[in-house]
């Protein structure tokens, strides 16, 4: 075979899909966006036997094709659209040993739009545990297909899964019901206007039209040719034909299925009593945040370390070994110091999106959501809210898109103006570069440092924000709305290290190459604006500080000559023009500059902060050093001392500083209106609250 076999990945939440997709794919994935929305779309190539490849795309999880959200929507249409790209050869529907009855409600819709299917029954290794056994031959004559019964967690099953993608022509596309005999006058006429078209995927169409009206899914073709029924009726129908389908599963795993309850165990209920307790569940909840920030610091310093050096290393070699000039001086001064000052922290990155990765992978943070909806429903959100704010720790960016669930426009509204609150990775170099500066390195208890605690409370801040602020706006925006939380809870399962692997490697590098770019492009820029100046301070720089300081020779000579020629370059120009807006929280012109260029993204600040410092200093300093050694030209003392410290950390924890931020919440509520409203309240408030700040503790 010469074309790669498009493969279509589809299932429930929380089936394991995405393990199977792991294993079918490894690295060998990439991850983007449908055209023209925000939905991500994960594919990768995987080698099957006899030399074939396959074009693997993982579909966002739906339970049905009775779609309510857009990522189901992205399912439906590609599904039935046979000219689309992605239209599969073959679609491999992943269900979970533990909830096969509510699985194959997909699975037969599946099989209705007549493409080959696979059925893969995943988690095989809980089978004993559950007391469960299966009649598999029975249920591939049942359901009219293929199944390939699984262990993700174990690597099991996998090969023959590969086999049955490879051998897909033989696969019937007959449906395995028939579930609309419910209506048949209906249904008959129905056919006769369209005599050439599936029934059932004439049946989705119009079905879409009504679970799509309100958000301006376009009218299809076939409602204005055929009796228009009213949206309750059709919303009737659709429980008709759901219960025609549960009978249909009911029958066939009565015969296929056997569940000994006596051999279940029943350590899943005992669990969620103390995990989702009224008390016992935030006290838990909570301990297991502190450890992790607790964690990121101890685990990382030392890499962290080896990092640092290892970029004032690189820069002073590479400066005695070529030749001096504009150029190693842009490398030297500019573009490592600058990369430097965003690599240090893929240690601290990494072992958040670890943490993170470790939470999904075992079904725990679904509890999280399930205990949270109790707290959000006072500020007038939803446990469907915690969804983005929890995953706004990571970026605010997926988190603004992960809104697309919430099919309530209030609560979506509310969530992405206040998502930006919470703490995403590209505060941490910010918080940890500060906080390590003007936080002692001391324990509490033998346990928790002081600077682990301020990190925890920067978190928490940024949450508590952004729930003080859904209530506020809960109470200011009259719209009119009612909705309900459901959620499934998965079964506990020890996460899968290929997973939290590929999901660490991948969010890591998304975020350093995403903000390398960025820091890279800046550095340049601001390397160039201080190492040219516009008048003769700058150019005879060396002239008038020998002149002024008779007494110093050698390197101290040459560290007041750099400072005098970076107060006088463009860049000491341009921030001493902001530096009376600044000035009052507590910076200098240096971190003024920092705080201007990284409004394109917040963590350029401790990058723009190592080019400044690193123009004509001695590169054998480390970044932290070199911030350490600032002083204060007003006070004489540290400029990072514990007021400046503390009212920077709080700027950086309530400014809206993502350009790509507020671009996406312009593509999500379709106006300006939004992002600029939070652009100017989330800017105001961080002033106003680090001023305030600054003033009292100095």
């Amino acid at each position: 075979m010469a074309k790669q076999i498009k493969v279509s990945l589809i299932g429930n939440p929380n089936t394991g899909k995405t393990s199977v997709f792991n294993l079918l794919t490894g690295l060998n994935q990439q991850v983007g966006n449908y055209p023209g929305i925000t939905v991500e779309k994960k594919e990768g190539i995987c080698k099957l036997p006899r030399g074939v490849k396959a074009h693997i795309l993982d579909l966002p999880g739906t339970y049905s094709l009775n779609a309510s959200s857009l990522d189901e929507n992205v399912v439906i249409e590609i599904l039935l659209n046979k000219k689309d790209k992605d239209f599969p050869d073959v679609a491999v529907v992943v269900s979970d040993v533990e909830n096969l009855k509510r699985n194959l409600l997909l699975f037969t819709q599946i099989k209705d739009l007549e493409i080959p299917t696979i059925l893969v029954i995943n988690m095989a290794d809980r089978m004993r545990s559950s007391g469960i056994s299966l009649d598999i031959p029975l249920l591939e004559k049942e359901l009219n297909t293929k199944i390939a019964l699984i262990s993700a967690r174990k690597n099991q099953g996998i090969d023959e899964l590969k086999k049955l993608i490879v051998a897909y022509g033989s696969l019937s596309t007959k449906p395995c019901v028939n579930a609309l005999t419910f209506a048949p006058e209906y249904f008959n006429r129905l056919q006769k206007a369209f005599p050439k078209q599936s029934l059932y995927k004439l049946w989705l169409v119009i079905t879409q039209d009504v679970n799509f009206r309100k958000v301006d899914k376009k009218k299809s073709s076939i409602t204005p040719d055929f009796e228009i029924k009213s949206e309750s009726e059709l919303k009737r129908f659709q429980q008709k034909e759901t219960i025609k389908r549960y009978q249909f599963i009911n029958g066939v795993l009565k015969k296929g299925l056997i569940i000994d309850e006596k051999a279940a165990t029943g350590m899943r209920a005992r669990l969620d009593r103390v995990l989702t307790h009224k008390f016992w569940g935030y006290f838990i909840f909570f301990a297991i945040l502190l450890f992790i920030f607790q964690a990121i610091y101890d685990w990382s310093s030392y890499p962290m370390d080896l990092i640092d050096e290892g970029f004032a290393w690189l820069s002073e070699v590479t400066k005695s070994g070529l030749p001096s000039g504009p150029f190693v001086d842009l490398i030297t001064e500019g573009i490592i110091p600058g990369l430097g000052g965003i690599v240090i922290f893929i240690p601290q990155i990494a072992f958040l999106f670890l943490f993170i990765s470790i939470l999904e992978e075992s079904g725990y943070m679904s509890r999280v959501v399930f205990l949270m909806d109790r707290v959000m429903r006072r500020f007038g959100l939803s446990g469907k809210s915690v969804v983005p704010l929890v995953s706004g720790t990571a970026c605010a960016i997926p988190a603004v898109m992960a809104t697309r669930n919430i099919e309530n426009w209030k609560e979506r509204l509310i969530t992405i103006l206040v998502v930006p609150f919470t703490t995403c990775s590209a505060r941490l170099p910010v918080y940890l570069i500060i906080i390590s500066l003007v936080i002692p390195n001391e324990k509490v208890g033998w346990i928790f440092s002081y600077q682990s605690l301020t990190l925890m409370l920067l978190y928490f801040l940024g949450f508590g924000t952004a729930v003080g602020s859904a209530w506020i706006l809960n109470k200011i925006l009259k719209i009119k709305s009612k909705t309900y939380f459901v959620i499934e809870m998965p079964g506990y399962k020890l996460p899968l290290l290929k997973n939290v692997v590929i999901n660490v490697i991948e969010k890591t590098k998304a975020f350093v190459l995403g903000a390398g770019k960025i820091i890279l492009a800046i550095s340049i820029v601001l390397w160039v604006l201080a190492s040219f100046g516009p008048n003769d301070k700058f150019s005879n720089a060396a002239q008038i500080v020998t002149e002024k300081y008779t007494n110093l020779s050698g390197e101290e000579l040459d560290q007041k000559i750099a400072s005098h020629k970076l107060e006088y370059s463009f860049i000491g120009y341009a921030g001493k023009a902001i530096e009376p807006i600044v000035a009052p929280l507590g910076y200098d012109w240096k971190i003024g500059i920092g705080i201007i260029s990284s409004f394109a993204a917040r963590e350029v600040f401790v990058g723009t902060l190592a080019t400044i410092y690193s123009v004509g200093s001695d590169e054998e300093e480390t970044i932290k050093n070199r911030m350490k050694a600032e002083v204060n030209t007003v006070t004489g003392g540290p400029l990072f001392n514990l007021a400046s410290g503390i009212s920077l950390l709080l700027f950086y924890a309530f400014a809206m500083q993502c350009m790509s931020t507020l671009a996406i919440v312009k593509r999500e509520t379709n106006s300006w209106k939004w992002p600029m409203a939070q652009l100017i309240f989330m800017s105001g408030l961080a002033y106003g609250i680090a001023l305030i700040v600054y003033q009292v503790l100095k």
